[in-house]
């Protein structure tokens, strides 16, 4: 079995480097992320070695690349729901954020791959659900925090809906619900500057790969709209959620 990661030696100066600049950076700045950028390089690190002994096996069958996309669907849930739960304490924070990836990503895995609008195998499969369930995982997290962070500054006008004969949930979406559009704006950029800012992965690893241009574009534009739909309904589905749950006096919510 090969190591070769084909990086050359620089690259052992130069990685380190990079994540010296955004610890630098982080502490000037006061973005409060020195010790996250440090732990994130290195469980990249440790997952994507693993990861790259890992996939070679989920490749060899169908079920195998199943299952590993339920590996991530798994660790998205937990990381979105670590996330918001650092914003506010809210009940059954797990099964919402499995609601919202699960449900932004699986309506947009389900059409893309029931109806063969991708290939039905391990190769195709494994990429495509783990940049879907990547991007959902982003918007659900985005979407939540900003969510419970616009609702605790705004505390007082979500009581004044309530003495107007407003129901919670739509005192919520009132106060709250305009936010939440903000982590739909990642994906909006990508795909708006795809070609004249970014040359996304999917298309560069196809060209590379050695398909025709054109084709790494058709796969690409599959990705880019399937990632957007896959974020919108996590969105919504996180909003109305929220909407709906029993959520603490926004005066304890932390910023």
């Amino acid at each position: 079995m090969s190591f070769d990661t084909g990086l050359g030696t620089s690259a052992v100066v130069v990685l380190p480097l990079l994540v010296a600049i955004a610890v630098v950076a982080s502490r000037y700045a006061e973005l409060r992320h020195d010790r996250g950028i440090v732990t994130a390089g290195l469980r990249a690190v440790v997952q994507l070695a693993a990861v790259g002994l890992v996939v070679g096996f989920a490749l060899q069958s169908l079920w195998g690349a199943l299952a590993f996309v339920l590996v991530m669907f798994t660790v998205a849930t937990v990381t979105s729901t670590r996330r918001i739960r650092s914003t506010a304490a809210v009940p059954r924070q797990y099964a919402y954020c499995a609601l919202a990836i699960g449900g932004g990503a699986g309506v947009v895995l389900l059409l893309l791959i029931l109806p063969g609008v991708v290939p039905r195998n391990p190769e195709t499969i494994l990429p495509i659900g783990g940049i879907v369930i990547g991007g959902a995982m982003n918007a659900t997290t985005l979407a939540g925090r900003r969510l419970l962070s616009e609702y605790g500054t705004r505390f007082g006008e979500f009581e004044a809906g309530l003495s107007i004969g407003l129901m919670p949930r739509d005192a919520f979406k009132l106060v709250a619900g305009p936010v939440a559009g903000d982590a739909l704006l990642p994906a909006l950029d990508q795909t708006r500057t795809v070609g004249l800012v970014t040359l996304p992965g999917a298309f560069v690893g196809m060209v590379l790969g050695g398909a025709s241009p054109t084709a790494a574009a058709a796969l690409q534009l599959v990705v880019l709209l399937g990632l957007i739909a896959a974020e919108a309904l996590a969105i919504l589905i996180t909003t109305e959620l929220l909407a709906r749950s029993r959520l603490p006096d926004g005066r304890t919510v932390s910023s």
